[in-house]
């Protein structure tokens, strides 16, 4: 019991975990009006992250601020009807540039 304890505080203090489909993306750690998010990337496909805790209230604001730093962060386009998530974790699909 005290080794699984010991386990969880130990992953837990790692910070922003990709889902197992983004093991081995590319990690971009943004902040934007006072909060953090981290983006993984990879391919075409993107997880965005917020760190911390949000009011109620906040969360619309949020959401956009996530939606908007996808194409700042990865340079690509996104697909807006393939984005799934809310202001905690949202994931989607881009349309990146050849070369």
């Amino acid at each position: 019991m005290i080794r699984a304890f010991g386990l969880i505080l130990i992953l837990a203090s790692c910070g922003a975990q990709p889902a197992p489909e983004f093991f081995g993306a590319e990690r971009t750690e943004v902040e934007r009006d006072g909060r953090s998010y981290v983006i993984f990337q990879k391919g075409e496909r993107v997880e965005i992250i917020r760190l911390g805790y949000a009011r109620r209230g906040e969360h619309a604001a949020i959401r956009a601020a996530m939606i908007d730093l996808i194409p700042e962060v990865t340079g690509c386009t996104l697909r807006e009807t393939s984005l799934q998530g809310d202001s905690g974790e949202m994931r989607g699909s881009l349309r990146c540039p050849k070369g």
